[in-house]
């Protein structure tokens, strides 16, 4: 198209061009359908008969069509009901009947399959997210919901893999690949779904949750603060050489260290994103069979590494945004010959509205990039005229096994895009059935799934690059090495490939570790104890409990809790040899003034529902919509200007954190629907409602239709568009394969 600063993606960088932001406005799609065109890409596929051949040209002009917008409502069951009945009940009667250049636009719906209707679909051109209204104000509540970590902009099949994970809060779960976040965070959201609006309990399981770039680890942990958990965990290792973490054993008798085994492990894998290719643009241009092909033997060790850190009975779900065979059935097969504990396990009646095909028994490989010729089997490709080269490529793994029907392999479950207009997806969901007797043989063949020569430099679009990988010797140098009894490969898993799970960071995706370390706090450590006495919390409170993140000899700034089984593994653990980049969750936090024991410390926002049941009940003041109000208007309003009997109580209190309990109420046709525990921080004359701007801005917009927060009338008296929320934070299609979740580009 000639259009000048190509992204990845195949859309232009130039964002401050005006010109090109208005055509964007009237496009439909991001790339014109004539450009939609891949004849690799369509004769592979052909090849491997994904779909009927009378199915064949709607699966193609599915594929050509712009992507919906879906999201998800998130947060504790409770808390997620609500908000979706205010979606329903105000957003959608309003969005229902909106009328733009003489086309009706239709509302939001919500995804018939999605547990409790929780999940939502619409697609509406941008143009009429910036001019519309109606849409501009729904807009701006999922912009600030998404923010609090109310709603999460998910693609609709990403949100499937933690349906089929069936676990419980005691549960020992393991996301592999886990950033950017969205399904760590319906894992935690899962764990924590019993839990009541103002209130957070406290499991006694554990989510672990690593990636092998410290960069995404980062963002996921910004995603999983928004649901605060003392039950995570996050770590910064190549999934596919996990290292055995221990912890003291549970039975009767004397106390020793045993590895940690987990319930479920998630493994949503790097891999090629073909599945998203209707937002993905830049996959019409750069799709070629390598890029599968490459990545089969990382999927292998992950998925076989997965299979190593489970229970028996345990359950696995492997995912790809890919249609690829040999990065879906290949896998799983592969897996299954040298793990025979595991099968495969039928779902399909699991989500009884989601259309799905089963799984496939029989595909064509090839290394050839102009797809002139797939092979049957491994033999075929090897008897073929191709280069030498290519062949060495390729490992027997890569075709069906000849006993590939004892398999279960339509059990898998294969997602289309014009079977429900959504993305293309891949699940297995695989158990661990029985314990059966350790052989040399099999360990050997679980450390080399992939037949690959050690002199191969493979390119981007045959295999993986790590020969720039800063994990490779780290973990050659033990860091990361498995301590089990399997002997894992060390081959890194961030690939040359941009994909959620591993994409390759600036300075290759690993670097060396600079976390502070963590320190659990005696419960008679003076800090603590002052801590606990001005913030008044009783005697159940879980004082051992309690972590710092401090380097040696510096003043505690703030306070973590975590769960039983967290300072389990790390009291019994190096956490710089498992990379530990997060753990427990920020309840704490110092207040600028005051030294030593006399510091002030005050209740976060994120961090008040997990302490909540753990003050006195008696210390919390109560206060109304009024109130609230006043609190949201104001930075810092006076004491003075509150009504009683508000005003007395505040007076009465002395400067520092406090907790204030907003009872249900109405006032001027506003209506609070349930009760609000918020913290505070007096002063001498005046309060402040202790919650980040956009949490203020997100429950104003909830409460009153609007954001009358200071910041949000200040952008409104100056009407700057550039401090406004803008369209392009929902409907923006985000550019890395398998990636879901955009809330770290929504501008405020």
């Amino acid at each position: 198209m000639g259009r000048n600063n190509k992204r990845r993606d195949g859309r232009s960088g130039d964002t401050g061009n005006r010109k090109s932001k208005r055509a964007e406005d009237e496009r439909t799609d991001l790339i014109e359908k004539i450009d939609m065109n891949n004849e690799k890409l369509f004769a592979y596929y052909k090849a491997q008969k994904v779909v009927p051949e009378e199915e064949w040209d709607e699966f193609v002009e599915a594929l050509r069509q712009h992507l919906p917008t879906t999201f998800r409502v998130a947060g504790s069951r409770q808390t997620a009901n609500n908000l979706n009945e205010t979606i329903k009940s105000v957003h959608v009667p309003s969005l229902s009947n909106v009328i733009f250049e003489d086309q009706p636009i239709p509302p939001p719906v919500q995804l018939s399959w999605y547990p409790d209707g929780l999940a939502w679909q619409f697609n509406v051109p941008k143009k009429v997210l910036r001019k519309s209204p109606e849409f501009k104000k729904f807009h701006s509540f999922l912009v600030f919901e998404t923010e609090v970590g109310n709603v999460s902009r998910q693609e609709a099949v990403s949100m499937l893999p933690p349906l089929f994970l069936d676990f419980e809060p005691h549960h020992k779960v393991m996301d592999m690949c886990a950033a950017p976040g969205s399904k760590t965070a319906q894992i935690l959201e899962a764990l924590h779904a019993q839990d009541t609006i103002t209130s957070t309990s406290i499991p006694s399981g554990l989510l672990l949750a690593n990636d092998s770039d410290n960069k995404r680890t980062h963002l996921l942990i910004h995603q999983s603060a928004r649901l605060p958990s003392p039950a995570l965990m996050v770590t910064n290792l190549d999934a596919s050489n996990y290292p055995s973490i221990k912890i003291p054993t549970q039975t009767k008798g004397p106390k020793r260290l045993e590895q940690l085994l987990f319930d479920r492990i998630l493994c949503d894998v790097p891999c090629s994103g073909d599945g998203t290719i209707r937002k993905n643009m830049g996959i019409w241009k750069s799709w070629q069979p390598g890029d599968g092909n490459g990545l089969h033997s990382l999927q292998v060790r992950i998925l076989q590494r997965a299979m190593k850190l489970l229970k028996e009975d345990g359950r696995i779900v492997y995912s790809t945004c890919s249609l690829n065979p040999v990065e879906n059935e290949a896998v799983i097969a592969e897996a299954l010959k040298v793990n025979p504990d595991f099968e495969l396990v039928d779902v399909s009646s699991k989500l009884p509205e989601l259309k799905h095909r089963p799984g496939l028994t029989t595909w064509r490989a090839t290394a050839d990039r102009t797809i002139s010729a797939t092979y049957e089997s491994y033999e075929e490709f090897m008897a073929s005229s191709l280069d030498e080269n290519l062949k060495a490529k390729m490992t027997e793994g890569h075709w069906p096994p000849l006993d590939v029907e004892k398999l279960n392999l339509p059990r898998c479950l294969r997602i289309y895009p014009h079977l429900q207009d959504s993305g293309g997806f891949f699940v297995a969901v695989l158990e661990k059935r029985r314990k059966s007797a350790p052989s040399k043989e099999l360990k050997r063949e679980a450390s080399e799934p992939a037949d690959i020569p050690k002199t191969k430099k493979p390119r981007l679009e045959d295999t993986i690059d790590v020969s720039e990988d800063p994990n490779v010797a780290e973990e050659a140098a033990g860091i990361a090495t498995p301590v089990d009894d399997v002997e894992m490969p060390t081959e890194s898993s961030t690939p040359a490939l941009e994909t959620e799970s591993s994409p390759k960071s600036a300075d290759g995706g690993g670097g060396s570790f600079k976390e502070n370390p963590y320190t659990f706090l005696p419960p008679d450590d003076p800090i603590l104890q002052v801590c606990i006495k001005r913030l008044h919390m009783t005697s159940s409170f879980p004082s051992s409990n309690v972590l710092v993140r401090n380097p040696a000899g510096d003043a505690v700034r703030s306070l973590y809790l975590a769960n039983d089984v967290v300072k389990s593994v790390i009291e019994n653990n190096d956490y710089s040899r498992i990379r530990l980049t997060a753990a427990g969750t920020k309840v704490f936090s110092k207040q600028e003034g005051g030294q030593g024991a006399d510091a002030q410390f005050r209740v976060l926002g994120e961090g008040l529902p997990v302490i909540l049941p753990y003050v006195d009940p008696s210390t919390v003041i109560t206060a109304d919509l009024p109130t609230l109000k006043t609190l949201i208007e104001s930075y810092y309003p006076l004491c003075s200007t509150f009504d009683q009997p508000f005003r007395e109580t505040v007076e009465a209190r002395p400067t520092g954190s406090h907790i204030v309990r907003f009872l249900p109420g109405e006032m001027a046709g506003v209506i609070l629907t349930h009760e609000l525990v918020l913290p505070i921080w007096k002063s001498n004359v005046s309060l402040t409602l202790m919650i980040d701007k956009k949490a203020k801005s997100a429950l104003s917009l909830r409460l009153f239709g609007a954001d009358i927060t200071t910041a949000g009338k200040a952008a409104a008296a100056v009407q700057k568009p550039s401090a406004q929320p803008t369209p392009d934070a929902i409907v923006e299609d985000v550019t890395l394969a398998n990636e879901e979740d955009i809330a770290d580009e929504t501008p405020v």
